[in-house]
């Protein structure tokens, strides 16, 4: 399934000329490499960050230590700081970035076991949002991939 739905992404990026890059956390990669396994990647595919650490994510993306400190590193307001940063620091015309819980630990009751932020940049335009994924780590990572594609796909 999902290399359907990232042929379909890389399609929409093709045919609109657009380029990517991704900045990843909980899906350390899994993103990117569902992109780029599609011949002809190179076309699309600019970059992708996987800062899995809250110091990564500080060094490579300047997400401020205050908003990891408030909101704590699963948020929308850390996903935003993300994809501002992986779009501005790539200059794509399209970003994403994830940031969650995969677990099978790290879950709180404020932030479940599968909750995953999603930060997107289209067009000039960001938005974000929040999942709750059910399953396992590599359900809840499949899940968040799959999310992050077909948003991409419908904000194209």
């Amino acid at each position: 399934m999902l290399s359907n739905e990232a042929q379909e992404l890389s399609e929409l990026l093709v045919a609109n000329g657009l380029t990517i890059s991704v900045a990843e956390s909980c899906t350390g990669g899994s993103l990117s490499n569902a992109l780029t396994s599609i011949p002809g990647a190179s076309s699309y595919f600019d970059c992708g960050y996987i800062t899995y650490s809250n110091q990564s994510k500080i060094e490579m993306l300047s997400v401020d230590i205050q908003t990891i400190k408030t909101f704590g590193a699963v948020s929308e307001q850390v996903a935003l700081e993300m994809v501002i940063a992986v779009a501005t620091k790539s200059h794509s015309d399209v970003a994403v970035s994830i940031t969650g819980v995969a677990g099978p630990t790290g879950g709180t009751p404020e932030k479940p076991l599968g909750t995953v932020c999603f930060g997107f940049s289209c067009d000039c335009k960001t938005s974000t949002s929040t999942q709750l994924f059910s399953g396992d780590r590599a359900s809840i990572v499949s899940q968040s991939v799959s999310y992050a594609l077909r948003q991409l796909s419908l904000r194209l």
